[in-house]
This record gives C-alpha cells, sequence and structure tokens, in this order.
C-alpha cells in the first residue's frame, strides 16, 4: 500500500490489525474506508456485501471479471501471496525430498486444487530450488522497497 501511495502521491492512515477478521470488522463497521487482504473476503464480496475495487494479479479474474487488476488502473504492480516452508541449513536431502513429494501430491489433490479455485488462488507450485531462488530475490528487492520508502530503521 505505501508502494502505491508513493506511485500515486498520496497518503494513506495505516490502522493495523491482527488478521482478516478484524480487517472485515473494521471494514462492515465503517470504521476504514478501504482495505487490501488477501482473498478471507470472498464470501463477504459474492454476497454482495463487499465491493471488489481492484485485484493485484496480473489479469482479471474468472471469479470477478468486471474488477480491474492494478495495472488497468495505472498502477503497475502484480503482487501474489506465495508461501513457503523452511528448515534449518544443512537438511538431509533425504528429508527435503519426503517433504518436497507430500507437498507437491497434496499441491495436485483435487479437493485442495477445489479449494484454491474458490477463493481466486492460481495455483503456482515451485520445487524446493525454484522457491529458495524466488525467496532469496524477494528479500533483495523488499529491502530495497523498505529503504526506498523511508521505513528502515536505522
Amino acid at each position: 500500500m505505501e508502494q502505491i501511495a508513493k506511485q500515486q502521491g498520496i497518503r494513506w492512515t495505516h490502522v493495523p490489525f491482527k488478521g482478516t477478521s478484524e480487517t472485515i470488522g473494521a471494514l462492515l463497521g465503517g470504521h476504514v474506508a478501504a482495505v487490501a487482504d488477501a482473498t478471507g473476503w470472498v464470501s463477504l464480496v459474492n454476497a454482495g456485501q463487499l465491493r471488489l475495487l481492484v485485484l493485484w494479479t496480473a489479469t482479471r479474474s474468472k471469479n470477478w471479471p468486471d474488477a480491474p487488476t492494478l495495472r488497468e488502473t495505472g498502477i503497475d504492480m502484480v503482487l501474489n501471496s506465495p508461501f513457503g516452508i523452511a528448515g534449518p541449513k544443512g537438511p538431509d536431502p533425504a528429508v527435503v525430498k519426503i517433504v518436497h513429494d507430500a507437498f507437491t501430491k497434496g499441491a495436485e489433490d483435487p479437493t485442495y486444487l477445489e479449494a484454491t479455485t474458490k477463493l481466486d488462488q492460481e495455483p503456482a507450485y515451485m520445487n524446493s530450488e525454484d522457491y529458495r531462488r524466488y525467496a532469496a530475490g524477494q528479500f533483495v528487492e523488499q529491502k530495497k522497497l523498505i529503504e526506498d520508502l523511508g521505513l528502515k530503521q536505522e
């Protein structure tokens, strides 16, 4: 949100919450005007209780084709929220393979794929090395962003 504010020359008032339930409660209660959050809002948007303003994805959603992407609104930004599993440095390769194979199997499970579709999340499984490279790149990018925005603590 701070990156958008900087690009657009606007100021937000950041209101911290502990999670989606508090954020949604504040939005429904009229305590905040908008939120940027993961897809915990899906059922409320589908029920017409919230309006989806914009998506942070590269393309429009199949579930909400009328909601534009940030890029379509003139904000050149795409942001997904991948997650990974980390462990101590130097694990036994046999253990890594067991964990990798289990998560690969889980990521291909029809029940999991159905749940991600309902939440409008595109499956994007990465193997261990691809995710390591991705995460390392994110550390570099986010560090620079924090410094550029003047948020680095001295």
